[in-house]
This record gives C-alpha cells, sequence and structure tokens, in this order.
C-alpha cells in the first residue's frame, strides 16, 4: 500500500504489465498472478506468488476475489501446495488464505495476528480498521530469523514492521530474492499510519535491510526492485527529508497537521492526503518521542505541535 509521489521521491520505476488472471514466470522457481484489484494504494493491483515445483508455496493469496481464486487455482493445477504465506494482514493480502487453505489444506504462516503497533489512546479511532484482516490467525508463527523448508526451496522470515506490526519480509534461501511485500516497492513509497504502522519501526526495518545483501527485490504490488541497497538508501533519504521539512513547518508557524500537508504534499494527488496526514502523524509521534516536538497530550490528527 503506498503512500505518495511527490518530486523529493527517490527515482521510482513505473514500469509494470499486470498480467490478470495469468501466472507469468518472474524468475526460477518463481510465478506472479496480480489480482484486479487496482487504486491509488495499491497501483495495479496486489502481487500473489507461487514458489517452486511440483510442491509450492503460496506468499500472499490477496484479498476475497473470485476471479483470482479461479485463476491462481488454475496455476496450481497439478501442483501441491505445502504452505500458504502472508506478509501482513490488511485486506488486500490475507482473506482468500482462508479460502486457499480450505482448497489444499495448506497451513497459513505469518509473523501473527493483526494488531496496531501501539496501544490506542483514549478516543482514537483507527483509520485503517476496515482494511485491516482482524479475522486472520496463522495456523504456523513464523518468527524473526526462522526458516521453512518445503520441496526444493526454503524461505527465511525478515521481519519488517512499519508498515504494520506483524509485516515480514521473506527471503528465499540460496539466492539473492527477498519477497519485499510492501515494506519497500519499486513504484512508491509506503505508507505508514499510526496506529497500525510506526515510523520509528519504518526506519529501523530499513536499516535491517540495509544490512542484507539481496539483489532482487519482488514487491507486493509493482514491479521488482532491481537495485535494492541504492534504492533503500535513497527511501531514507526521503524519510529524513521528510521529516526535516516537516520540522520546517513548525519552524514557520504551522502547528496542525492539515497546514504541513497543504505545502509538503503541494503536488501529491489529492486523493492520498488522507494517507499523507497519516504518514506527517507517523513523524510526528517519532518526533515527539525523541523530544525535538512537543504537543499537548498524546499525538493526533488534530493536535497542535511546537518544537521543543
Amino acid at each position: 500500500m503506498a503512500e505518495d509521489d511527490d518530486a523529493s521521491q527517490p527515482a521510482f520505476d513505473m514500469t509494470f504489465t499486470p498480467h490478470y488472471g495469468t501466472a507469468i514466470d518472474v524468475a526460477n522457481g518463481i510465478q506472479r498472478l496480480t489480482v484486479n484489484n487496482p487504486s491509488p494504494f495499491t497501483f495495479h493491483g496486489t502481487n500473489t506468488y507461487i514458489v517452486g515445483g511440483a510442491s509450492v508455496a503460496v506468499i500472499d493469496p490477496g484479498p476475497e476475489s473470485d476471479a483470482h481464486f479461479e485463476a491462481l487455482m488454475a496455476a496450481l493445477k497439478g501442483r501441491e501446495v505445502s504452505h500458504i504465506l502472508v506478509s501482513h494482514t490488511h485486506r488486500d493480502h490475507s482473506p482468500l488464505a482462508r479460502r486457499l487453505k480450505d482448497a489444499t489444506g495448506a497451513p497459513t504462516v505469518a509473523e501473527g495476528p493483526h494488531r496496531p503497533s501501539r496501544p490506542l489512546h483514549a478516543g482514537e479511532v483507527n483509520p485503517f480498521a476496515e482494511s485491516s484482516d482482524m479475522d486472520f490467525m496463522p495456523d504456523i508463527v513464523l518468527p524473526d530469523g526462522a526458516t521453512l523448508e518445503g520441496d526444493g526451496w526454503a524461505l527465511t522470515a525478515v521481519h519488517t514492521p512499519g508498515h504494520t506490526a506483524n509485516h515480514s519480509a521473506f527471503a528465499l534461501e540460496g539466492t539473492d530474492i527477498l519477497f519485499s511485500a510492501d515494506h519497500i516497492m519499486a513504484w512508491a513509497t509506503t505508507i505508514v499510519a499510526p496506529p497500525d504502522g510506526s515510523m520509528a519501526d519504518f526506519m529501523a526495518s530499513l536499516e535491517k535491510l540495509l544490512a542484507r545483501d539481496d539483489r532482487l527485490f519482488l514487491p507486493g504490488h509493482g514491479g521488482p526492485v532491481k537495485e535494492p541497497a541504492s534504492f533503500l538508501r535513497g527511501l531514507r533519504t526521503h524519510r529524513r527529508m521528510r521529516e526535516r521539512a516537516v520540522l520546517e513547518r513548525i519552524r514557520v508557524g504551522d502547528r496542525l497537521i492539515p497546514d504541513m500537508v497543504k505545502v509538503i504534499y503541494a503536488t501529491t494527488d489529492p486523493r492520498l492526503h488522507g494517507a499523507a496526514a497519516l504518514s506527517v502523524l507517523a513523524h510526528l509521534e517519532d518526533l515527539v518521542e525523541k523530544g525535538r516536538v512537543v504537543t499537548d497530550g498524546p499525538p493526533s490528527l488534530t493536535g497542535a505541535y511546537d518544537l521543543a
């Protein structure tokens, strides 16, 4: 799920042909099947990945969709599904796991059920509650660094909280490929929206991936990230620039988030301004925690902010 596309972003790759209804080869032993659910937040749609040969793992089955389920079952015909992996529990990624489990008998695997990155404040409403799959409960909880093995493949969990608290990427052992889900995408930055998301967690997850040596990311939306290290550094720089922009808006007198958004996201699609406001809130939460910004009570969308 993406946040924005303003001019201060890293160089994005918008090249992508979704091939709806057809599983295409994207690497040795890996196929991609894209859901026909395009939107400003999902780009051309959610990517489902099939990993393996005669016995496979399915990563992120996608939303509840008859057409996608039928296409997925057609792509899986003649093959055993041994595991169903879920990167995180937004409704464009996890709900179809239940129907796929019923059809194949394969267990579901994830970091855990959906949860916010922090407790909700008194009176706070989670703006992404309807977008979250609160019913998903994995059959297998895969801890950070744990490896799941199948017939000719092995996937290791790389916990990458930030977009959600239970977000995981999956590294395909014996290759330099990481399924980066919604943490890193080639076409846009990722929404980090409290209370589900946490900017401090997101930045720590960036550093975690920078410490790895992956050479190809296969994300939850759009095409591959072909030079992960430089792309990660660009995203880190962008987030730091965004933090400085928030501090500068406060310094010149903008105390409210809507006023900051009007300037910082002046070139962004207005349909994304609600998500942009949540991203600014995520930065402000982090800045309050660091002691650089102050506000009355817990940081909120309606709060007033000053430099510490």
